[in-house]
């Protein structure tokens, strides 16, 4: 095989590359959100559990255990909204919609696609603004004096994963 013949396949081989590179980068964007989400309700089913235990059965209670909910329940609540978006799980008003003829809900489609859009956008956009906020002012949380930045980020960063798995449903069709 001549040079010719190597050149000519290096921007298939490559095309090919990028393909597999997309589709492992978006595999692990999806597990990411799936080990966030369920990483964050382990570790609040966890603690709730054994402060019950410490509080009521051995009169101990931990001073922290409520920060950490929180913490956990702020980064569930984003991260498993993403993962709702991803399959479809959230809240819809169907009937309403499917009264339309089809070239209409369509357009309802388009239009409540942009809607959501938009406000995640928002959402993403002044949550970085938050976040640099909480991170040029230093403040820190209570108890366990951890960087308020860290709990924050969870909004920007899980509206931006919401984002992305409520256009890729879309691009797949979402439910049809």
């Amino acid at each position: 095989m001549g040079w010719a013949g190597r050149k000519a396949s290096c921007p298939y081989i490559f095309r090919k590359g990028v393909k597999i590179l997309i589709r492992w980068v978006f595999k692990l964007l999806g597990n990411l959100e799936l080990f966030i989400s369920g990483l964050s309700l382990i570790i609040l089913v966890a603690v709730t559990a054994v402060g019950v235990l410490m509080r009521y059965v051995l009169n101990r209670p931990f001073s922290w255990q409520e920060e950490v909910q929180l913490w956990c329940y702020v980064w569930l609540s984003f991260f498993g909204g993403s993962l709702a978006f991803k399959h479809g799980g959230h809240v819809a008003i169907e009937v309403l919609v499917e009264i339309f003829p089809k070239p209409l809900q369509r357009v309802i489609g388009v239009f409540v696609y942009l809607v959501v859009s938009l406000l995640l956008i928002y959402l993403i956009l002044n949550g970085f603004r938050f976040v640099m906020l909480q991170w040029e002012i230093g403040r820190t949380t209570n108890v366990l004096h951890v960087p308020y930045y860290i709990v924050c980020i969870a909004l920007p960063l899980g509206c931006l994963s919401m984002l992305i798995s409520w256009t890729l449903y879309n691009l797949k069709g979402g439910d049809s």
